[in-house]
């Protein structure tokens, strides 16, 4: 076995001391991600019984892309599982470095599903696009139904009052841009200038979000259904608009068309969010949270350059997103702002 799976074995004999016959074998790294290295494995032991799991392993890496903190991620996860949110199972979440080199969590893994923005284009998937939707824009708009209240989350994430979660996530993405940008970016800088003159409306309620909702972070199958929504690193307080803009980004319009996430058009979506969510998408408010999501893709793209850049991450996702995102990012931004022919 390598090091890790050694080191992993031994770690899970700490949380289950009464097993025995502890193995990890099958270990391997899944490419991707900003924030966290993540792993699959195979778990076998005996509890007086035979047992297999297979399970993920999210790990800090030493270089992080995005900052994010892996208690938020977790407690999302642990605080929407059981519910009509569907997400993965976690299990055991450790701030000690000593046991794998680096602070992480470990989960069940959902198998047998897709998540690939592209296989989504292709049959048989293709023939459930309209189900996909009813399911991605539904899910999200239970999740901004949710009171963070009850499930627990105020506290493990900072509170933001209706009227300052525009201004606190401009302030941090912009802040991104300023140390992050390799040259000049001067689309995002005029939408910027623009987004701080038209500050949108305050937010109908405070609400999770996810942060990073698309095509792509959710587990489906052949037969349309989604099974998991992944990927919850930049979950927060805020406004629920912020995940419905970012879900509308026309980057993710992956079939080269109208169709958003590659699923339905931009009205179609926002219909299913509203009669989920039980909220109104006032068309100027998701205008300036459209625009946002531009800032917010490119500040990410930005910083995968730098990240490459510098030699703090090598990952080859970081500038293939890059080179192939950015420019992208401003003809998105320039069509919101109607300066695109």
């Amino acid at each position: 076995m390598s090091s890790l799976e050694d080191s992993l074995a031994a770690y899970i004999q700490l949380k289950l001391p009464d097993a025995s016959g502890i193995r990890v074998d099958q270990l391997e790294q899944i490419s991707g991600g900003a924030s966290r290295q993540t792993y699959r494995f195979r778990l076998s032991y005996s509890d007086g019984a035979a047992r297999e799991r297979r399970l993920i392993l999210r790990r800090d890496p030493s270089g992080s892309l995005i900052d994010t903190d892996r208690k938020i991620e977790f407690a999302a996860y642990k605080a929407f599982f059981g519910t009509d949110v569907p997400v993965p199972e976690v299990l055991w979440l450790e701030d000690n470095p000593s046991h794998l080199g680096s602070p992480f969590f470990i989960s069940a893994e959902m198998t047998g599903f897709q998540t690939s923005p592209a296989r989504i284009l292709m049959e048989p998937y293709a023939a459930h696009h309209e189900k996909l939707a009813e399911q991605k824009w539904a899910i999200l708009g239970r999740i901004a139904s949710c009171d963070p209240r009850k499930l627990g989350l105020v506290g493990t994430m900072e509170w933001v009052e209706p009227d300052a979660c525009w201004k606190r996530e401009l302030d941090y993405w912009e802040g991104v841009l300023d140390s992050d940008e390799l040259i000049p970016q001067p689309v995002m800088r005029a939408a910027i200038r623009w987004m701080r003159r038209n500050p949108p409306p305050p937010a109908q309620k405070i609400c999770v979000v996810h942060g990073d909702y698309r095509t792509g972070n959710f587990l489906y199958d052949e037969s349309g259904h989604i099974h998991g929504i992944l990927d919850w690193e930049m979950a927060h307080l805020g406004d629920p608009r912020e995940d419905l803009g970012w879900s509308l980004n026309r980057v993710w319009c992956w079939a080269q068309d109208n169709r958003r996430g590659g699923l339905v058009p931009r009205d179609r979506a926002i219909a299913i969010w509203e009669k989920a969510s039980g909220l109104k998408a006032d068309p100027a408010a998701l205008h300036w949270w459209e625009l946002f999501a531009t800032v917010k893709g490119q500040g990410i793209w930005v910083s995968s350059a730098h990240a490459w850049e510098t030699g703090d991450n090598k990952d080859p996702i970081l500038i293939l997103s890059a080179w192939s995102l950015m420019n992208s990012q401003d003809r998105a931004a320039l069509e919101l702002m109607g300066h695109l022919r």
